[in-house]
């Protein structure tokens, strides 16, 4: 049995020809298959991911949020940005992803989804932050997964609530590491890098797709949302916006 089972929720939604149609969309999504999770499990430690993701709530302003803040982490993975929040002392958290291997890692007090982002298992304006680290760019049709998933976000948030996202944005910096990723003897040398260079390699085209509509993605944002912060940085697109 695997671990942390009791843990996991399929929907508030019961139904199961719905719950059908979750596990056709992880069987087909590229991102979520075995060797794909190989790679981001090589790429960094548990410990790596959660400081990581605490720099990355840093720079998000999460010093501006309400401890008693409700809190919803998209595409959560294996869960350390949940850890990264409860070390910040945020308790009242929640997390969404596609893949049953990864969610039954987490090890935590958060209550998991096996759920779409594309069609969230929350009731109307009942969350304060949804937050979306390195999920959106693994959307297999865009603009118009981009816009499902924004709809059920502003759907979810309470007014005022905030949406927070670090995606990657094709800046200098990650046009190099791009470059660096293809040269063969740096792939051999550091395993990182090649866990990084596998992860790009597997999620092509979609994660091309993403990398190259940075107008319209931002234009969605900012239809839905009023815009707290952005900032393009070091290959990232760190991103608040407020429901209103």
């Amino acid at each position: 049995m695997k671990p942390r089972q009791r843990e996991l929720h399929a929907s508030t939604d019961s139904r199961s020809d719905e719950r059908a149609d979750v596990v056709r969309v992880v069987e087909s999504q590229t991102c979520c298959d075995d060797a794909w999770e190989a790679a981001y499990q090589r790429f960094e430690t548990p410990e790596e991911e959660i400081a990581k993701f605490t720099r990355r709530l840093v720079t998000l302003g999460h010093r501006q949020w309400p401890r008693d803040s409700r809190i919803v982490e998209l595409f959560c993975g294996r869960g350390n940005g949940m850890v990264a929040l409860k070390r910040l002392d945020f308790n009242h958290l929640e997390g969404v992803d596609l893949s049953a291997s990864l969610l039954a890692e987490y090890r935590g007090p958060a209550k998991c989804y096996l759920a779409d982002c594309r069609r969230l298992p929350f009731d109307d304006a009942s969350k304060d932050v949804l937050i979306a680290q390195g999920g959106l760019h693994h959307l297999p049709r865009l603009p118009d997964d981009l816009e499902a998933v924004l709809i059920e976000v502003h759907r979810v948030l309470r007014p005022g609530g905030r949406f927070a996202v670090v995606e990657p944005w094709l800046t200098p910096f990650l046009s190099m590491v791009h470059g660096v990723c293809k040269v063969s003897l740096a792939r051999k040398l550091w395993a990182r890098l090649d866990a990084l260079a596998t992860m790009n390699e597997l999620e092509h085209p979609v994660y091309g797709c993403w990398l190259g509509q940075p107008r319209e993605i931002l234009k969605r944002f900012d239809q839905r949302f009023a815009v707290e912060r952005r900032k393009k940085a070091w290959g990232k697109l760190y991103y608040v916006g407020r429901k209103v």
